[in-house]
């Protein structure tokens, strides 16, 4: 805080610097911005105006000017007549029971017009300040205080008393940019002083009901309004009537239940209740967490006003509703209405979550056209009124840690409220939530097993408060690029604007436009990760057989990891730990996830196998972030050597696929310049060697450290190819035109499942049915596989080539399992005499290495056939190695 300046005299009567002195114990002031003396504009005069008039706001800003080093709002304003140098745009009738009431535009604002008149070099710098008393409560509060905390509510002087009393300690103080009153006088031109000073008043009221509305949230009317104004929305009226005609009900009948069906959904936010639940929350979380961290916030606010926010963060766990609605709170941001399942609408629970901010809807609107339409329109007032919001694309929480899907429908309504009404622009704000521990770690690998997902209820909640005496480490909530809407809009039409209007309207481009801003989010919540302790132990040790480490090759890959995140990052808004590898370490430890064995030849660091089952959804929360360094890793699993170009050229035919199962946010040309530079980083590290100027790339040998190193970092990704090499050996057992896309969901997940049973424990998602249907459509966008008349699957011939291509990667024990299981055969590729390779400079290998593939781009188009021959006949084991 700014010392107060000692040369600083108020001008105020004595009983004025008195009642300024006994407040003083009570009032503890939060400037912002934290040195507001900054913002002004040379050396003319300074008038302060404030929104309602009353003495402890002038006391207040007397103070908060005095520790700023700002002139004081209580001696004379130069050049005019005036006594003070501020004003209000409210003030009072009488000393105890008077009204608040608007000031004639004339009086002050017109004073101050007429004293420039005559006087061009004259100026007045008009600066809005606004004051809040107990916006949130602290730690100190009470539950009474809570009640006396700032709101929309024109307050009487007794009650504006008691809220000083017990909540002056968290009073914010607002300084906006200050106005030119000779540059505005100038911009208006020849006008009327009272005129100009009416308007004057009018943007100034605006201004102050916008602040208002950014630091305690908007002046929502009562829950019954906005049932009311939905009710009686002409798309509402209409859908009421047909249900009526349709059902061959009454029209009171149908009303009841629009009626019914907006009490169900809409929100009842309350004030007291969010800054109730504030103060319970804090120590819930003091006792739940060791901390909380927000990055990129100040960059989100910064790019906010002006818009009509959209939260969608990641859902990772019921505590996300909780966490992003209090962190916005506690940073001075109004708390957003939240779309709730109607799951959670609980005896108790709903209530409160509801008063909170919580809108609940139905999980289908299937067959319910009144409900969608009572729903559209409940949506498109929360955006009409400005009213922040926030949902979850993903439509479920994820229970295998990657980001699922998204499900388009709220983003739908969304866009549609927004084309109906444009008055205000959309952004949208997505967010990474990143856990690491999770209070339904348990639950969610017995639904992955196979188990049903327990419904939710009041006793499963009381029932589950166990979870609660366990410690669950950090969180981090890291804002993402935001999105806005109209570019995309105006990508997709170049009139969209004239198609608003309309409710019912639906463009034939609305859909393409709706894919496109789920599938940004996504990308931008996953170049918001934020990398935890966690996530690179699960990284490391989770890519062992026996999710097992020494102590010193741990250490050597984490430090790996790190520095390749850190040279290569994925974008400028993730966050890495600061923590060394043997803090990393350290911290697992004490967290329980993982265990130490002692050892005279050296400590061996291990996960047991219910942990690693339940860490397996820490490392694919960052799965994305080593997938560039994984594919070329992967290359050199069962490859000695392999040229640059082949390990690009693979990639970019299996970029679409992890792309769309990772959410990666490059192109086909934007990942092999990712693969180059990883390829580089390696090389730097002495991980790869480089042979013929560079076009030759080759690893040492299965026992060396640097060859152990890149098998962990394949290994990460290794099983998304296992799942790609079970989809096409499935489909290609069956033949075409002999299944649908659901009999071949069913299939691969009852392969990978039976596999998992045969070989080593594998992640509970590598049987997940939805990876496999994303997979499947993936082709079917490609054209590689499609749908006949009848709704089987036929295929291209392109698909053989992609199971020479799995030869390259996967292991021949991996390939003959999946075979066997699918009953399929593999057959061999027609051996071919291969092209002469390229001379270079690396010496011949004495061992049965395969060797380099080093043919030019060209000839390998030419000559796929033969390269791919090359790999399966001279490919080496790691056992052999």
């Amino acid at each position: 805080m700014t010392t107060a300046d000692p040369s600083y005299r108020s001008r105020a009567p004595w009983w004025f610097n008195l009642a300024a002195h006994l407040l003083e114990p009570w009032v503890r002031i939060r400037r912002d911005p934290a040195e507001p003396a900054s913002m002004l504009q040379g050396d003319a005069p300074v008038c302060y105006v404030i929104e309602r008039d009353g003495f402890s706001d002038a006391l207040i800003l007397d103070r908060a000017c005095r520790e700023a080093g700002l002139p004081s709002p209580m001696q004379p304003l130069a050049q005019t007549r005036r006594r003070r140098s501020v004003f209000a745009l409210a003030r009072r009738d009488g000393w105890i029971f008077g009204r608040n009431r608007k000031r004639s535009p004339n009086e002050p604002l017109g004073q101050l017009v007429r004293s420039l008149e005559g006087f061009p070099d004259r100026d007045i710098q008009i600066v809005p300040v606004s004051i809040y008393v107990g916006r949130a409560p602290t730690r100190e509060s009470g539950w009474f205080s809570v009640l006396f905390s700032e709101n929309w509510v024109v307050v009487g002087r007794f009650r504006r008393m008691l809220a000083l009393l017990l909540n002056g300690r968290d009073t914010v103080v607002h300084f906006s940019a200050p106005v030119s009153l000779r540059a505005a006088l100038n911009e208006e031109g020849d006008v009327q002083p009272e005129r100009f000073a009416r308007k004057m008043a009018r943007v100034l009221r605006t201004h102050f009901r916008r602040i208002r509305a950014a630091v305690i949230g908007p002046d929502l009317s009562h829950r019954r309004t906005v049932v009311d104004a939905v009710l009686n929305a002409e798309p509402v009226r209409a859908a009421i009537a047909s249900t009526a005609a349709k059902e061959n009900i009454t029209y009171a009948k149908s009303w009841e239940r629009a009626h019914k069906m907006m009490m169900e959904i809409a929100a009842d936010y309350s004030h007291p209740v969010v800054r109730s639940a504030s103060f319970l929350l804090r120590n819930f979380w003091n006792k739940l967490y060791d901390g909380i961290t927000i990055h990129h916030f100040d960059k989100a606010r910064a790019a906010a006003p002006g818009y009509e926010v959209v939260y969608v963060p990641s859902h990772r766990s019921h505590a996300d509703y909780l966490l992003l609605s209090y962190q916005l709170h506690a940073s001075g941001v109004v708390v957003p209405h939240i779309a709730a399942g109607v799951n959670l609408n609980l005896p108790l629970i709903g209530p409160i979550l509801r008063r909170g901010g919580a809108f609940f809807l139905r999980r289908s609107f299937k067959g319910n056209a009144l409900y969608s339409v009572v729903f559209n329109e409940y949506v498109a007032q929360l955006i009409d009124r400005g009213v922040p919001m926030e949902y979850f694309i993903e439509g479920g929480r994820s229970r295998t840690g990657r980001l699922l899907a998204p499900r388009a429908g709220m983003l739908a309504m969304t866009v549609r409220a927004f084309l109906r009404a444009p008055r205000r622009p959309v952004l949208f704000q997505p967010i990474y939530i990143g856990y690491e521990k999770l209070m339904e770690g348990k639950s969610y690998i017995g639904e992955l097993s196979g188990k049903p997902k327990e419904k939710e209820s009041l006793v499963g909640l009381i029932r589950g408060l166990g979870v609660l005496r366990q410690r669950y480490g950090h969180v981090a909530l890291n804002f993402g690029e935001p999105i806005e809407l109209t570019p995309l809009l105006d990508a997709a039409s170049s009139n969209w604007r004239q198609t608003t209007g309309d409710p019912s309207t639906k463009p034939e481009w609305l859909s393409r436009v709706v894919d496109q801003l789920a599938e940004k989010i996504q990308i931008n919540i996953n170049r918001a990760a934020d990398v935890n302790p966690i996530n690179l132990l699960a990284l490391a040790l989770l890519a062992t057989p026996k999710h097992a480490m020494a102590e010193n090759d741990l250490l050597a890959q984490l430090e790996l990891l790190k520095a390749l995140l850190e040279e290569l990052p994925y974008s400028d808004r993730m966050t890495v730990t600061p923590l060394a590898p043997e803090a990393i370490i350290n911290y697992g430890e004490q967290m329980g996830w993982i265990t130490r064995v002692r050892h005279p030849l050296g400590d061996v660091l291990t996960v047991e196998s219910e942990a690693a089952v339940l860490l397996s959804y820490f490392r694919n929360n960052v799965l994305h972030l080593t997938a560039a360094a994984a594919w070329v890793a992967c290359c050199f699993l069962n490859n000695r050597r392999m040229s640059r170009a082949s390990i690009l050229r693979l990639g970019r035919i299996i970029y679409p696929f992890i792309q769309s199962e990772l959410f990666l946010p490059w192109d086909i040309e934007g990942f092999g310049a990712q693969l180059q530079a990883t390829v580089d980083f390696f090389v730097r590290r002495g991980m790869l060697e480089a042979a013929g100027e560079g076009r030759v790339l080759e690893r040492g040998p299965g026992q060396d450290d640097a060859a152990y190193q890149l098998k962990v970092i394949a290994r990460s990704l290794i099983q998304a190819f296992e799942r790609y090499y079970i989809t096409i050996a499935s489909l290609v057992k069956n033949g075409p035109h002999t299944i649908t896309g659901a009999e071949l969901e069913n299939v691969c997940t009852l392969t990978a499942q039976r596999l998992s049973l045969l070989s080593e424990p594998l992640a509970p998602e590598f049987f997940d049915k939805a990876l496999f249907r994303g997979f499947i459509q993936k082709l079917r966008e490609h054209r590689i596989v499609w749908t006949d008349e009848n709704g089987k699957l036929d295929y291209d011939s392109a698909l053989e080539d992609m199971v020479r291509d799995a030869r390259v990667i996967l292991a021949r024990e991996m390939r003959h399992a999946i075979l066997k299981i699918t009953g399929s055969e593999e057959k061999e590729t027609p051996r071919a005499p291969p092209e002469p390779a390229q001379p270079t400079a690396a010496p011949a290998s004495s061992t049965a290495e395969p060797e380099a593939i080093n043919t030019s781009e060209e000839l390998h188009q030419r000559h796929v056939e033969t390269e791919h021959h090359i790999h399966e006949r001279e490919s080496v084991d790691h056992d052999k190695e």
